[in-house]
Formats: structure tokens, C-alpha cells, sequence
């Protein structure tokens, strides 16, 4: 069997109705995007990404620096932090690309670019309350990420673990 062909690429406005349809398919583990929502992250992301299995969109991160007037509480809590970061707001993966590799792919991609612009930490955020997310927590622990804090949001219905990823020279 031929292996298939992974890329990552800069999201185009032709991706938006898939990010938009797949964010809304995963809502209960992310925040709600609309066009609107898609519009200031395509003009304030530091990075918004595709993945792509031969040639078919598979899946999409987006990651935002330090400084933007954002509304998230978990971004707002990295900030209190850290005066330079990458924060991931979201990764999704269509569910035929589940297990392809395309997490650690978007991740390695994303990492890499922290270290060529000397941002010194990747942050992200993955729930624990009301659902222990484990395949993202064991994920992100392989990716080099470890909890900094824990905090409640959305009205105190969901517990995250903040993690962080210190950038060094290699990973």
C-alpha cells in the first residue's frame, strides 16, 4: 500500500466552509466560529493552518502571539504569564484523519516557527472537567507540553489544563 502524502499550508478563503463546518461538527471541545470569527483570525493569526492528506483537507490549527485584544479566558490567562507565546486556540482533525499524524505534523510545523522567531513557549489549553480529555493530554505530554495551571471557564462548566511547550534550539 502507497504511503500517503502529508502537507501543511496557509489556510486560503476556499478552506473557510470546511474549518467552519469541522469546527462546528467538534463544538463541544472548542469555542464557536462563525464567518466573522474565521475573518479576524485569518487577518490576526500567527499562524492558520491546513493539513492536507493527498491533497484533501484533513485537518486545521490556529495559533495566535501575545498582545491581541482576544476574548478567550485561557488566552487571557497565558498572557497574565508569559509576555511572549504562541498560543494555540485550536486544533481540529477531521475524524477520517484521526491518527494520520497530521496533530504532531501541524505541531512540529508550528514549533519550528516558534523557534525561528525566538518565541520561547507554545501554549495551549485541553479540558479535564466535565471530560478527562486523554488523548490530548497524552499528546500534548509527548509534544513536550506540561500543565502551568488549571483554571474554570465558561461560566465554571469546564476545567482546562494551560500547558506550555518551552522552545529550545532542538525538539
Amino acid at each position: 500500500m502507497m504511503e500517503s502524502k502529508i502537507g501543511i499550508r496557509a489556510v486560503t478563503e476556499e478552506d473557510i466552509p470546511l474549518i467552519l463546518k469541522l469546527n462546528k461538527e467538534n463544538v463541544e471541545v472548542l469555542s464557536p466560529m462563525d464567518e466573522k470569527g474565521a475573518a479576524f483570525f485569518r487577518k490576526w493569526a500567527e499562524k492558520f493552518l491546513v493539513a492536507e492528506v493527498d491533497g484533501q483537507f484533513g485537518a486545521f490549527l490556529i495559533a495566535l502571539r501575545e498582545g491581541l485584544d482576544y476574548w478567550s479566558e485561557n488566552y487571557k490567562w497565558f498572557s497574565s504569564k508569559y509576555p511572549q507565546f504562541l498560543y494555540i486556540d485550536r486544533i481540529v482533525i477531521d475524524e477520517p484523519y484521526r491518527n494520520c499524524g497530521l496533530g504532531r505534523r501541524l505541531y512540529q510545523v508550528l514549533m519550528e516557527h516558534a523557534k525561528n522567531t525566538k518565541v520561547p513557549v507554545v501554549t495551549a489549553e485541553i479540558d479535564t472537567e466535565p471530560v478527562y480529555n486523554d488523548v490530548s493530554l497524552k499528546f500534548h505530554a509527548a509534544m513536550g507540553f506540561q500543565e502551568v495551571g488549571t483554571q474554570y471557564v465558561r461560566d465554571g462548566k469546564i476545567k482546562v489544563s494551560l500547558q506550555a511547550a518551552k522552545i529550545t534550539a532542538s525538539f
